[in-house]
């Protein structure tokens, strides 16, 4: 959400940026809030200026008593009277169009950093850097969950009995890879400097209002009925809801948590042949990296974030590359963004596995985080990155280190996490 008096004083810079986010149709909603904004702040002078002259009268009243000046003093507090229902109403008022204003601000999508590609959709993207060498082997790749079969390693005609489409059984090896991959990120982000994290996995709706869009809220959350809470989605939920409401000293900045949670999410693609299996499901786990920071230190932290997700899986025999989200595949509330892609070898093509936000100050305007420094306070700025969210991670995982003859290698910085083993042998 941007600042109102940033709209105020540079409507046109916000109508380019909906135009460049190929929102057109939110156009009119500058003109509509610049007028809601100015009625608003009317509507506040008066209430101000009642409440000014009914203290100056109130005041008085007791100086005519002590005169003996009773009509005086009696036509006072009619008058007291009067504007005090005039203050009753210009405070409804108030209150009714505070609330316009913010159900618009909270539409109008973010202001977009300069070096965002424009674009309409994700075809638009832009690739930056590969790392590793992607590599195609002379054998056919089977299909993930065909992988996994042969383990004898998932069971998703047991979790359709269970719970439905979407969801799954990980069992034995697989299952002991799928923890262990969620281990080594922990300790991996934990090597580079982050506090680790349990957070709640449900949120209220006031923190759900605060860290993402109604889009996708409407998309993604998972309503506790009779309850005002919500399964999150991600982490990064619950971990920026934590400083809601919180005023930090600058000394203590920057927060840098990774977080380890299960998600919840209603979108489930149905399209094609690779959304199939476990690449797209309604609850998994992840491991999360955010970082609250200074205004200034957000570029650099966006850099040390997706570089954070691009090591890890380099660290396990993993091809990847970077990529630019352009404008019109940004969420509202983003800065700027940035996906890492995990090479398929089955596919002969990239698939995202992580997304990396900078999010300017906008969860922070929304969720009243502000910093306490010397010169005043201001708002924080907040980032989060995936590190892995397995299974999807593991897809990448199977595919990248599978053998001829069906085995799975498993590199060196994962066999502590899995007793030591240097492969994985196929049960079937």
């Amino acid at each position: 959400m941007i600042d109102i008096r940033f709209l105020r004083e540079n409507p046109e810079i916000v109508r380019q940026n909906i135009r460049n986010k190929f929102q057109e149709q939110k156009l009119p909603l500058v003109d509509e809030v610049i007028a809601l904004d100015a009625e608003l702040r009317e509507n506040k002078k008066r209430a101000d200026d009642l409440r000014a002259n009914r203290n100056k009268v109130s005041k008085s009243i007791g100086a005519l008593m002590g005169q003996k000046k009773f009509e005086e003093a009696e036509a006072a507090k009619k008058l007291v009277a009067e504007q005090a229902e005039e203050l009753a109403a210009c405070e409804a008022k108030e209150a009714e169009l505070e609330e316009k204003v913010k159900k618009i601000m909270m539409i109008i999508p973010n202001i977009i950093d300069p070096s965002v590609p424009i674009g309409k959709d994700d075809s638009c993207n832009v690739e930056i850097e590969k790392f590793g060498d992607p590599v195609v082997p002379d054998f056919e790749i089977p299909y993930h969950t065909d992988i996994m079969e042969r383990f004898c390693g998932i069971d998703l005609d047991a979790a359709r009995r269970v719970a439905g489409n979407g969801f799954y059984y990980l069992m034995g090896d697989i299952a002991r890879l799928h923890s262990a991959v969620l281990a080594y990120a922990r300790d991996f982000m934990i090597g580079r400097g982050f506090t680790y994290c349990v957070p709640p996995f449900m949120i209220r709706s006031a923190v759900v209002d605060g860290v993402m869009s109604f889009a996708e809220m409407d998309a993604m959350m998972y309503k506790i009925e009779g309850e005002d809470l919500y399964l999150i989605g991600t982490s990064e939920h619950s971990m920026i809801g934590k400083f809601i409401d919180q005023i930090i000293p600058e000394a203590e900045l920057p927060y840098t948590l990774t977080s380890y949670s299960p998600c919840f999410r209603k979108e489930k693609g149905a399209h094609g042949i690779e959304e199939r299996g476990v690449y797209r499901i309604h609850q998994f786990e992840k491991q999360e990296m955010i970082v609250v920071c200074r205004p200034e230190e957000s570029p650099m932290w966006f850099d040390k974030l997706w570089q954070n997700t691009v090591d890890l899986f380099r660290s396990l025999d993993i091809p990847v590359r970077t990529l630019e989200c352009c404008s019109g595949d940004l969420a509202d509330l983003k800065v700027k963004s940035l996906d890492v892609e995990a090479w398929s070898p089955r596919q002969k093509k990239y698939f995202e596995v992580g997304s990396c936000s900078n999010l300017g100050d906008a969860q922070a305007r929304r969720l009243r985080i502000r910093v306490k420094g010397e010169n005043g306070s201001y708002l924080a700025h907040t980032l989060n990155n995936t590190v892995v969210a397995p299974p999807r991670m593991l897809i990448a995982f199977l595919e990248n280190n599978l053998n001829a003859d069906g085995s799975v290698n498993i590199p060196v910085a994962l066999r502590p996490y899995m007793g030591g083993a240097e492969k994985l042998i196929p049960k079937k």
